[in-house]
């Protein structure tokens, strides 16, 4: 894969995408936040995730080098704000050997969960670096003093690479009472007085229990994670009947199919639950699941009434967003190498678009023509969405010669792509023909949902704004950039440091 390199300011007609179409570089800092944003290291239409990591990780370095100050707060935005883990871990590793201080401020917001620590420990050891070296360990000993009986029994597997109990052997944290002693015994596999651990002596007695009725009982009375009780026990439907109470939301949708093949939505009150669970708008808030989540759990579950909830719980997630204003033009991709989750994710978020706009705007899907799916203001978001395919090549400046012929007035383009043109005229040429006879201040903004490092547009338009990844805070973005809000590189330069970091 030829690698674009970096020009503040000025344009690169001699880089060229997979298809041969002459592309732009942005900044280093739009480059890295799409690194952190987009590339989960694994395989893509046009690379393998050898490839992925490998540019990965040439571009930490490189911002390390370049500004360590934007990247601790790049990482702790990606993991934040975009839902990230993987690369902003990956970064955080790198970035510990050059500026711990930086390091240090950027650990809280980045590592949030156990296995976000076993994962860095991981990548740490992948290095080179070993145990990290004492700025690491002292905010692994930090993050250690907060761990929880639940967080033990769910997130202390061995298959990470890293466990809890190998943290405590590395950092040697110093337990703040009895109880946090007994803990840290436990996660080391030593013999411990479990009455002070309450949950943890009910899970030992679910593995000794020898009727179902005791396992039920062990497992409300410890309020057991589901995790730790399917990894110990074969569930009985009775026992997922149970698990279905203490489920988290999140977990709750990942397991839908499970439950319902197990028989507890046979059940009208179990069933009720599960719906209420799924369509409670403060939880939907407060858990912030990305709607593609939903859109995979619509993907396979077959219940008629849990697949209305999940329709429901997408509209519902996106109600809380701000209104667009004005008129707009959303695009989608459709050509081939959309398919699978670009396109899923896409859909969903370009119907999303659309219905913000409460009707002022032009819904046209393209691959190398274009077509109006005539999409519905009332119909659920998910159910237009399953009817959107992939097909043919990908010509990304088709939608706006169409705009342009039809002398279409738009405040706003928005284009969902993984900018892979391999047809047609550049959509930079054809953006400029539509300013030039339509309306010279529409303002166009590049949803980019693919690592490559290529662009459309070059970053002296100030008119055109890069998104890269997938949260609801793209829509919301565009609608602040809409009023003059920024480039999403100044929000991550000016983001309220120790409140993102906070917690």
């Amino acid at each position: 894969m030829s690698h674009a390199r970096k020009l503040f300011g000025r344009m690169r007609p001699e880089i060229y995408n997979h298809e041969g179409y002459a592309v732009h570089t942005r900044s280093l800092e739009e480059q890295y936040l799409q690194t952190l944003l987009t590339n989960t290291m694994g395989s893509t239409f046009y690379a393998d995730g050898g490839e992925l990591l490998e540019d990965a990780h040439r571009m930490h370095l490189e911002m390390a080098q370049h500004d360590p100050q934007f990247m601790a707060r790049a990482l702790v935005f990606a993991r934040s704000e975009g839902f990230m883990r993987l690369q902003p871990l990956y970064g955080l590793a790198v970035l510990s050997g050059i500026r711990p201080d930086l390091f240090a401020r950027a650990f809280p917001g980045v590592v949030r969960i156990p296995s976000d620590l076993a994962d860095f420990l991981t990548v740490l050891r992948g290095l080179g670096r070993g145990q990290g070296g004492r700025a690491v360990k002292r905010q692994v000993k930090g993050f250690l003093s907060g761990v929880t009986e639940y967080w033990a029994l769910k997130y202390n597997g061995r298959g990470r690479g890293y466990s809890l109990g190998d943290a405590i052997a590395t950092a040697h944290p110093k337990p703040a009472d009895e109880k946090q002693r007994a803990l840290f015994r436990c996660l080391r596999g030593k013999e411990t007085d479990l009455s002070l651990l309450p949950q943890i002596a009910a899970f030992e007695e679910l593995k000794r229990a020898g009727s179902e009725a005791e396992q039920l009982h062990w497992i409300v009375e410890g309020r057991l994670p589901y995790e730790t009780v399917t990894g110990a026990i074969q569930p009985t439907r009775a026992v997922w009947e149970a698990l279905l109470y203490q489920m988290p939301q999140f977990a709750l949708l990942r397991h839908l199919n499970a439950l319902d093949r197990a028989g507890v939505f046979g059940s009208p009150e179990h069933l009720r639950y599960a719906v209420n669970r799924l369509t409670d708008r403060e939880a939907l808030e407060r858990s912030r699941i990305l709607p593609f989540r939903f859109a995979a759990a619509f993907r396979q579950v077959g219940h008629p009434e849990l697949r209305d909830a999940l329709r429901a719980a997408v509209d519902l997630t996106f109600d809380a967003l701000p209104e667009l204003p004005g008129r707009t033009a959303v695009f989608l991709d459709i050509s081939g190498s959309m398919n699978g989750e670009y396109l899923q994710t896409g859909s969903v978020f370009a119907l999303a678009l659309y219905k913000k706009t409460q009707g002022e705007s032009i819904f046209w899907l393209f691959d190398t023509e274009v077509v109006d799916p005539r999409p519905s203001r009332y119909d659920s978001i998910l159910g237009q969405a399953e009817q959107i395919h992939t097909r043919g090549g990908t010509d990304t400046g088709a939608p706006v010669r169409r705009l342009t012929r039809e002398k279409q007035h738009v405040d706003r383009i928005i284009i969902i792509t993984d900018e892979q043109q391999n047809s047609g005229s550049p959509f930079y040429r054809d953006l400029q023909a539509y300013r030039a006879k339509v309306n010279p201040e529409a303002q166009a903004f590049i949803v980019d949902i693919a690592p490559y490092r290529h662009a459309m547009v070059p970053p002296e338009d100030p008119r055109t704004f890069y998104i890269y990844g997938w949260s609801d805070t793209v829509l919301s973005y565009i609608a602040q950039a809409s009023q003059g809000y920024g480039s999403l590189v100044e929000r991550v330069a000016t983001m309220e440091w120790e409140k993102e970091t906070a917690g």
